[in-house]
């Protein structure tokens, strides 16, 4: 039988669960005590344990000792994805959280149609973060953060931006040794090539994804998932 992951907010020999955690473990999985489960923490910690109690809508956990997992990427993976139309970010960040990306930076692009994002749907991104790390076996939940402005975007130490017309492919690109991976993929549209230029000078090389037009969330998935294949992470 398959042993149930379930967020917790700490890694401590007792802990009591309750709205969507506890929701999910009684009403969904039907969980009953004695049952095994396996926790984490969002941090990068598990542990192993078991359901103590239920009684209402709360549940009582009893774990053991806190381990590190081994089921993170190497490096930190950060995807810098333009605002999207409807809920194809929730698509992006679902799919990329399970291919290891750490963190999710929606970007106001120049042809960026949403400008800005409201608060519940941040704090929804975020749960599916979370959703997605425990569906995944991961041990770290990716951050989501608020939308930050392409133009206010840092220098990075190495990073890729998928563009239709570049001339490198990802098989020749010269990766580094170690150090964080930064990933960038555009609005409907794409970047401008103002854009595109000014992420190559912040330590973004333009990379080629192949002949078909991608969609704008299906791009940032294909990067992700390559660089993974190419990094083995």
């Amino acid at each position: 039988m398959r042993v149930p992951r379930v967020a917790v907010p700490e890694l401590a020999p007792e802990v009591e669960l309750s709205g969507r955690e506890a929701h999910h473990l009684v009403r969904v999985l039907r969980v009953e005590v004695g049952r095994r489960v396996r926790a984490f923490d969002g941090r990068g910690r598990e542990a192993e344990g078991e359901v103590a109690w239920i009684e209402g809508g709360r549940v009582g956990l009893r774990l053991g000792e806190p381990m590190e997992a081994e089921v993170e990427p190497p490096v930190e993976v950060v995807l810098y994805v333009a605002l999207l139309k409807g809920d194809k970010l929730a698509d992006v960040v679902r799919a990329g959280s399970e291919l290891g990306v750490s963190r999710f930076v929606p970007l106001v692009t120049e042809r960026s149609v949403p400008r800005e994002m409201g608060r519940a749907k941040l704090e929804r991104l975020r749960r599916i973060a979370v959703e997605a790390a425990k569906q995944s076996g991961r041990a770290k939940a990716p951050e989501v953060t608020e939308p930050l402005a392409l133009t206010e975007l840092a220098p990075q130490g190495f990073g890729l931006v998928a563009h239709p017309y570049a001339s490198t492919t990802m098989d020749a690109v010269d990766w580094p040794e170690s150090g964080a991976v930064a990933l960038a993929s555009g609005p409907e549209g794409g970047f401008t090539e103002a854009e595109v230029e000014h992420l190559a000078g912040l330590g973004l090389v333009p990379v080629y994804l192949g002949p078909r037009i991608l969609r704008a969330e299906t791009a940032p998935l294909v990067l992700a998932a390559a660089a993974a294949a190419m990094r083995g992470f």
